[in-house]
């Protein structure tokens, strides 16, 4: 089994990073495969909504140019995704925000093939707004007909600079509550645990 998690932060290595390295330990320790992508620094578009994916039906967007095909090629394979983002404006990243709606698109064109897969959102943020910003994720994973996983808690921490989502130690116990849960449910839909 594999999940993987796209950091949707224009900062690499961050603290939505760092909430999903803590999700992550989880799933290691459970014996899950994990994977990070990182879209910090690298051009990712919005939907153009040209409906070329309606038309090609190849399982990709037309554009090209981006990171976006890399990335759905690895969502397809993957068995859980984790959407992480910042809260930004109340809400995930643009960054965040193109990959979701070009995904949802995409895979609906071509047969829902997210369909089934286990999701989990977290969020870090300096403040407030995080509810909102893990909404728009959860109604990605709905939207796309994935089954959502949750925590003991809403799955955000709260932190400015880098590492002081560490601090938070409500918000770090939830992503190691996460984790477990979304090992348990990956095990069982495989049929297993």
């Amino acid at each position: 089994m594999k999940v993987l998690a796209i950091n949707g932060s224009a900062r690499r290595d961050g603290n939505t990073a760092i909430l999903i390295e803590a999700v992550f330990s989880e799933l290691r320790r459970e014996g899950i495969e994990t994977e990070m992508i990182q879209l910090g620094g690298k051009p990712l578009r919005g939907c153009m909504a040209c409906m070329g994916c309606y038309r090609n039906k190849n399982g990709r967007c037309v554009v090209e140019d981006d990171l976006f095909n890399e990335c759905l090629v690895k969502m397809k394979a993957a068995d859980g995704i984790i959407l992480g983002s910042p809260i930004y404006v109340a809400d995930v990243s643009a960054e965040m925000k193109a990959l979701i709606d070009r995904a949802c698109l995409v895979s609906r064109a071509n047969g829902s093939f997210l369909r089934r897969k286990v999701g989990a959102a977290v969020a870090a943020v300096r403040r407030g707004g995080a509810i909102h910003g893990l909404d728009t994720m959860h109604h990605f994973f709905g939207i796309t007909e994935m089954t959502t996983v949750g925590s003991c808690y809403w799955n955000f921490a709260v932190g400015r600079e880098i590492g002081e989502v560490r601090s938070d130690e409500e918000g770090m116990n939830t992503m190691k509550v996460l984790g477990e849960n979304m090992a348990w449910l990956l095990k069982k839909i495989d049929g297993g645990a």
